[in-house]
């Protein structure tokens, strides 16, 4: 059996989508004859593990962890204990104080690519040890964060092995990359260094179309997408319903992306039919903003909310799965049109309507026209919305719960594995041929 060396910082994994791609990854590369090898920190700066999605990795994969130094300890000693160091929120819409700018111009400016970026030299110095006497075919860095990326240039250039640098997220195509206060001086270093990265891989692998051709055009090397997608094991058996229209959102929930066109809809639609507003249910499966609660509210809508916080994978299927409408808002950023949301492939697996609310042009769009799972509406779409929403509730009436998905089993998680193992053979193969 071939064997393939992953970097990842997400190791036990969190709940995200994006981050489970590589605990899938692992769980079905066996059945295609190839064996994965994880470096991880043993140390990581993680907010949450769901410890299910360990449960589901066969036992031979091999793990080799390392301590990783970050900089967060005096960071919060500087900022408080408090403090976000998390780029999604510090770039976050909103009026910043004094102490945030700074921490967001710090966090920026002196730590590039990101805060990892000191765990680089001691990464390539101890694995080009390791591959002397444990030697692998491939190497895979899968990022953000970014500077797993630097790792895998290095080593590639030392061992001769090929490598695949796994974008989940794009890097300076990132929608919170222009608002990170960055001097010229820096997103210049950002730009040479994921040139680097893009021209030292022997292959690129993107997750959405738009940052496929994005990278593309930034690079002679060859760029392969293998998006994200669902697990067919997550979605066996039956679910019962308990009489309520749940209109469910399930991971996070931020506070630019708060689709206040739907809460309108949905004010005026429990005003006007007493029916729906008793049966109606709005369930929020993970970290929700505080503008996101404070809006349910001013539109009075705020009695019909169920916050079931976070939750693991398996229980945050099940809500899914348990939907009369699956809502799916996106960041209101113009590069957000480029982001395929992880659990938009778990959404159109449940087999449940999905509306999405962002770019009427963007990936997510075609998607949902691809699988006719749903439709994406505009922020002001308030007609559009208004009329899908009225359509889930007089299905929902009838006893008609599931969706109108179709023909997306080619994102099942055991199929992208089968691609993704084409690939890492196409790359054992040149090896082998140089």
């Amino acid at each position: 059996m071939k064997r393939v060396l992953v970097i990842t910082y997400y190791w036990p994994p969190t709940g995200g989508s994006g981050v489970q791609r590589w605990v899938k990854f692992s769980k079905f590369l066996p059945e295609y004859g190839w064996q994965p090898v994880i470096y991880t920190p043993s140390n990581p700066e993680m907010q949450s593990v769901d410890e299910t999605l360990i449960e589901e990795i066969p036992g031979s994969v091999e793990v080799v962890k390392r301590k990783i130094t970050e900089p967060y300890g005096l960071y919060r000693n500087l900022f408080g204990k408090g403090s976000s160091t998390d780029m999604k929120t510090l770039t976050s819409e909103g009026k910043k104080s004094l102490k945030g700018r700074l921490s967001l111009w710090l966090r920026s400016n002196i730590f590039i690519p990101d805060p990892r970026v000191w765990w680089v030299r001691p990464s390539v110095k101890f694995l080009k040890e390791y591959l002397k006497e444990h030697p692998v075919d491939v190497i895979v860095t899968t990022g953000p964060p970014q500077s797993l990326h630097l790792i895998g240039l290095r080593l590639s250039r030392a061992t001769g092995l090929p490598w695949i640098s796994d974008f989940r997220d794009p890097w300076t195509k990132m929608y919170w990359f222009k608002k990170m206060g960055l001097t010229g001086c820096s997103e210049r270093k950002h730009r040479r260094l994921e040139k680097k990265v893009l021209d030292g891989s022997s292959a690129v692998l993107t997750v959405t179309p738009m940052v496929r051709d994005f990278y593309k055009g930034l690079t002679p090397t060859r760029v392969e997408m293998i998006t994200n997608g669902y697990d067919e094991e997550d979605f066996e058996g039956e679910v019962e319903k308990d009489g309520f229209f749940n209109i469910t959102h399930t991971g996070l929930f931020p506070g630019d992306g708060n689709p206040e066109v739907l809460w309108e809809v949905l004010e005026e639609k429990a005003a006007a039919d007493p029916e729906f507003a008793k049966a109606l249910r709005i369930r929020l499966v993970g970290k929700t903003d505080a503008a996101v609660f404070a809006s349910l509210k001013a539109h009075s809508l705020d009695g019909s909310v169920v916050d079931r916080g976070y939750l693991s994978h398996p229980e945050a299927v099940l809500e899914q799965r348990k939907a009369s409408l699956l809502i799916l808002p996106l960041r209101n950023d113009s590069d957000y049109a480029m982001i395929l949301p992880g659990k938009l492939f778990e959404y159109v697996a449940s087999d449940r309507p999905v509306l999405g609310i962002g770019q009427t042009d963007g990936a997510m769009a075609d998607l949902l026209k691809e699988t006719g799972a749903g439709i994406v509406c505009g922020w002001d779409g308030k007609t559009a919305v208004r009329e899908f929403v009225s359509g889930c509730w007089e299905k929902f009436k009838a006893g008609d719960l599931a969706g109108t998905a179709r023909d997306y089993e080619k994102y099942s998680r055991r199929n992208l594995t089968r691609a993704l193992a084409a690939l890492l053979e196409s790359l054992s193969g040149e090896k082998r041929n140089q």
